[in-house]
């Protein structure tokens, strides 16, 4: 297993954006239903458990959702990632809902800007370099 990067320069430097197949919709789950095959990531909240779904589960007008993989080990303890990377979408009207797992974080954006938001992460490495 390699070593996760820390230094939030080779983070960004090292983050290979990854969009990955598929639509998914952030949703309100009942807590007594099972939960869809295909459930990317659960948020417990106040208000009840969140979801991240296949777009096929998601009730009617759901937005429709793709996730770009940033594909760096980054440390959990590393600094910059998110804020580089919301930021620079951000700055160009992209939303972005940051999800930060054990290896990698995620990016979810609308589905119709997912090529823009390529395109922009893919410069943002290439800047870092």
């Amino acid at each position: 297993m390699k070593t996760p990067v820390k230094d939030t320069d080779a983070i960004i430097a090292g983050m290979h954006p990854h969009l990955q197949p598929g639509e998914f919709a952030f949703v309100v789950w009942p807590e007594d239903k099972p939960w869809p095959r295909g459930t990317r990531a659960s948020c417990v909240e106040d208000e009840g458990l969140s979801l991240i779904v296949p777009i096929s589960a998601a009730p009617q007008g759901a937005v429709a959702m793709r996730c770009i993989t940033l594909q760096v080990h980054s440390s959990l303890e590393g600094v910059g990632l998110t804020a580089a990377v919301s930021s620079a979408l951000a700055g160009t009207g992209i939303p972005a809902n940051m999800v930060a797992g054990y290896h990698h974080d995620h990016v979810y954006v609308p589905s119709g800007c997912s090529q823009d938001a390529m395109r922009i992460l893919q410069d943002l490495q290439r800047s870092s370099r």
